[in-house]
């Protein structure tokens, strides 16, 4: 089961607050494991939403806008992607992860849309279009 694990903002993240030699330490460390176990599959902190951009969209209709964003909770400062047996799995992989934020944080588990998720929808060609890009895009 593939998930993507977000770590939530919080107003010391978004105020470009950097984490401590002790965190960065715990979370090395952290990461480590994860790969060790081969759960990891990727993972990076993002920057502050001050130096991002969203894009709207109504109709044909496309809207630029700069950060910062409001609503800190609804962002995100970092992620991982992890391949793991299923949400029990994930859900005990972030417990043993170090508070990654100096205060109070959340750490949300989202798994991934599959292709027989989309089954009754699916074509053969879109079956092979997507296998393909899956070979280009996962170096296979």
């Amino acid at each position: 089961m593939r998930v993507m694990v977000l770590v939530k903002a919080t107003e010391q993240s978004e105020a470009g607050e950097m984490p401590s030699t002790e965190l960065l330490a715990a979370m090395t460390s952290y990461n480590e494991e994860l790969v060790r176990a081969g759960i990891m599959v990727g993972g990076d902190g993002l920057k502050p939403s001050s130096f991002g951009k969203r894009v709207t969209f109504d109709g044909a209709s496309r809207t630029v806008t700069d950060g910062p964003f409001a609503e800190t909770h609804e962002l995100i400062a970092g992620y991982w992607l992890w391949n793991v047996k299923d949400m029990a799995e994930a859900v005990e992989w972030v417990k043993r992860c170090p508070n990654p934020m100096p205060g109070k944080s959340d750490i949300e588990i989202r798994p991934f849309f599959e292709m027989e998720d989309f089954a009754e929808n699916l074509t053969p060609e879109i079956v092979e279009r997507e296998a393909r890009m899956r070979e280009q895009t996962e170096g296979r």
